[in-house]
């Protein structure tokens, strides 16, 4: 073969590799590069990090022992789940602002540790028409049968679980009644979640009388955790990240009181003659479950208008 010929082919194979080599450099590089954020210091990119445990914190007054290990952690999972969840706590931070001034007054009326208003936030993300998958419903997460002994009426027209003064009076009898068993708001809280049956088996089962050192299902064991993770947050909201407007927080609804003690045909009626629509008639009474109220007994039920 020709000299000529060799070198040709080996300038063109030559060519060839190049070409190729810069062919892959530019596919590769055809978008910018990743940055990495842990290591960007001029551009501001959100960065996730670990948060600092409290050295101290309490529920109900009741010291949470920090300390151990197991406390520690499960109160770390709980922080972390809560702040990272940021779309879900937000709205935590704004619904508590027209909420808790409800809850509130109740529980002190009642002799109720304020730390009990977490709870309700965590049964239901304070949503007044929450319903669980086991039928548990509105702010409380009352059952049917447990509403109707704590002084609830619940049937097809009336259902006070719904009714957030009446429920949360309710829920208040609990945990009295609880405490009173106990001696302590931290197990009247579990049970509030595994029942007083529940909740007695297992503190006899493992000899303790202890919240902290019971071994328990995954929802109960994370139960209380998840109120004081939740209570951390909204007493520090910007030292967990967390910046909202007093603006941007939902209002409480300005509202009065009137009395019905006949029956009621039409709700879309009654509603249109206080200058309401059913929406928002409905919205502040969702315990009326109906569009008529029948009250055969004449009771005197009180209804929410807007001023």
């Amino acid at each position: 073969m020709p000299k000529t010929t060799i070198h040709t082919k080996i300038l063109s194979l030559s060519s060839l590799f190049i070409a190729v080599v810069v062919a892959i450099q530019l596919f590769t590089f055809s978008s910018s590069p990743e940055i990495n954020p842990a290591k960007d210091k001029t551009t501001g990119t959100y960065a996730i990090h670990s948060l600092n445990i409290p050295d101290s914190i309490t529920f109900a007054g009741e010291i949470v022992p920090i300390e151990q290990l197991e406390v520690k952690e499960s109160l770390d999972r709980e922080l972390l789940i809560n702040t990272y969840w940021q779309s879900q706590t937000i709205l935590f931070i704004k619904r508590a602002n027209r909420f808790f001034p409800i809850i509130e007054p109740i529980l002190k009326e009642h002799n109720i540790p304020e730390d009990f208003k977490y709870l309700a936030l965590i049964e239901s993300g304070l949503m007044s028409r929450s319903v669980s998958p086991a039928g548990a419903s509105g702010i409380w997460q009352f059952m049917r049968a447990t509403a109707r002994e704590y002084g609830l009426e619940v049937n097809k027209e009336v259902d006070e679980r719904y009714n957030i003064e009446k429920a949360t009076a309710a829920a208040c009898k609990y945990f009295k009644k609880a405490y009173n068993h106990y001696g302590s708001w931290t197990l009247a809280a579990a049970a509030y979640n595994a029942g007083r049956t529940g909740i007695n088996k297992q503190l006899s089962r493992q000899q303790t009388d202890n919240y902290y050192d019971l071994l328990l299902g995954e929802e109960t064991g994370r139960y209380v955790f998840r109120i004081l993770a939740v209570k951390e947050i909204l007493l520090n909201t910007e030292k967990y990240g967390f910046h909202v407007k007093q603006e941007d927080l939902y209002p409480p609804y300005k509202t009065k009181d009137v009395e019905i003690k006949v029956s009621v045909k039409n709700f879309a009626v009654f509603a249109n003659e206080h200058n309401l629509s059913y929406k928002t008639f409905k919205n502040l009474n969702p315990w009326l479950r109906e569009t008529s109220l029948t009250n055969s007994a004449k009771k005197t039920y009180v209804v929410k208008i807007m001023e």
